[in-house]
């Protein structure tokens, strides 16, 4: 193995060939946070890391089905590339591929030195940036859903729910889970040393929840990427479908990406976090001002932020009265019917859960923006309202957040001190490429429309 500049490398190389792995798998999201990879075999990794890997900006703009979106920076400008270089600091060995570790890659545009406007790890850096300018530590715990779906050519869609069997929410074991997924999956995470908790069991049948430990955004943003990606490569591995969808099924209730943040303040001169800056004993609801303040902002910025919480035409067949997804902009003490819950822990564990997101949201994005939004809250020392009591989805009492996402990208386009928080180019790029799902989308003849009216008219 050639030597390399890069610091530390020849220590990752004896580790990882002492570990019998040949192969590195260097990952990084798209803007939909899909994983795109290349398998670097070991002896060529100095050079990677030295040179970086050659990709095609345009994969920032492919749909879903491989159609290259008109983005600006892509088609436009001859397809030009990016590169993408291993960050060692995130690497893991696969425990359940022979041979291969995987690490994340840091994108730059070669033209100019510069992080990629599209590359979603780099957006939650500066957001990040910004905080710490203003003292302040962004920590995040998430928790996502998931369907797990059993082939079956038969049906219209090609899959099933695994294990359908109703009213097994918050269970465990062979009740609900008759092969026992989640507890292989539980073992094979915790192994890739990505911070999974514990998981049960959700509200429907085929559905399940996996809880990440909290810690600082950008490393809660990683893990939460690799959790998504793990999770639906496992069950392609069983010849299964894991999908983080917002709602796959007409019968069943939708899959959430709920987000518990707080922040620490500055560091001190020996490196280490002030207390959480969203907790006063003295304060009303127990909640300091910075805390109050957060809450506002995100209730203000909620439909700029819906476009990046909600990001999938389908994102929005989530919401809507019984079922339990938060469609009204409103915040409670310890309310699940909120958008913005905050938890009954007081002292460090203070912290709001934003419930408006769904699985299908990319994790990087959803933190950057909830940070960017809470941020611009604590900067206007505003109030929020009163806190809801009660059960909550009535109208009279919350506006109603953007029911498609065309209307939450108009809203995202329309909230200019949000847009400048995450950046022009990025949210020209985002705009666009959704503006053409959305189009797509509107093109499409669907089931439905064929069922509802073909026979009739």
């Amino acid at each position: 193995m050639s030597a390399s500049p890069v610091p530390g490398l020849r220590h990752h190389l004896e580790r990882l060939a002492a570990d019998g792995v040949d192969v590195v798998r260097v990952t990084y999201p798209d803007l939909i946070g899909t994983d795109r990879a290349r398998d670097v075999l070991l002896d060529h990794l100095p050079a990677a890391c030295e040179h970086g890997l050659a990709f095609c900006r345009a994969v920032y703009h492919t749909s879903p089905q491989g159609d290259v979106v008109p983005v600006s920076g892509g088609l436009d400008a001859g397809l030009p590339d990016i590169t993408v270089r291993p960050d060692l600091d995130t690497l893991a060995v696969l425990p359940w591929e022979s041979g291969v570790a995987t690490c994340l890659g840091d994108v730059t545009d070669p033209a100019t030195g510069l992080p990629a406007p599209e590359s979603p790890r780099d957006l939650l850096r500066a957001v990040l940036d910004r905080c710490a300018g203003h003292g302040l530590r962004p920590v995040v715990g998430p928790e996502l859903e998931y369907y797990l779906c059993d082939a079956d050519p038969a049906g219209p869609t090609g899959w099933r729910r695994y294990a359908p069997a109703p009213g097994v929410v918050y269970t465990a074991g062979l009740r609900a889970d008759g092969d026992n997924h989640l507890l292989r999956t539980l073992r094979l995470l915790r192994d890739m040393n990505i911070g999974v908790i514990s998981g049960n069991h959700e509200f429907d049948g085929g559905q399940f929840e996996i809880n990440l430990s909290h810690s600082g955004a950008l490393s809660a943003a990683d893990r939460a990427f690799r959790f998504k990606a793990s999770v639906k490569e496992l069950a392609r591995r069983e010849g299964r479908l894991a999908t983080f969808m917002a709602k796959p099924f007409n019968d069943a209730g939708g899959s959430g990406f709920h987000l518990h943040l707080s922040c620490d303040t500055a560091a001190g001169e020996g490196g280490d976090g002030g207390g959480n800056a969203f907790d006063d004993p003295s304060a009303p609801y127990g909640l300091s001002a910075t805390a109050r303040h957060a809450v506002a902002g995100v209730l203000a910025h909620a439909p700029a932020l819906a476009a990046l919480a909600n990001p999938t035409v389908n994102s929005y067949k989530r919401f809507g009265p019984d079922t339990l997804a938060p469609w009204l902009i409103d915040w409670g003490l310890d309310n699940r019917s909120a958008m913005v819950r905050v938890p009954p822990e007081r002292g460090s564990g203070a912290r709001l859960e934003l419930r408006l997101g769904d699985a299908s949201a990319n994790p990087y994005l959803l933190i950057a923006g909830t940070i960017a939004a809470a941020l611009l809250g604590i900067l206007a020392g505003e109030e929020p309202p009163a806190p809801l009591e009660g059960y909550g989805y009535d109208t009279a009492r919350a506006a109603v957040l953007p029911t498609t996402l065309a209307a939450a990208l108009d809203a995202l386009e329309a909230d200019t001190a949000l847009t400048d928080a995450l950046g022009k180019d990025f949210t020209s790029s985002y705009l666009s490429y959704k503006r053409d799902e959305v189009e797509r989308f509107g093109r499409h003849v669907t089931d439905w429309e064929f069922t509802e009216y073909a026979y009739h008219l």
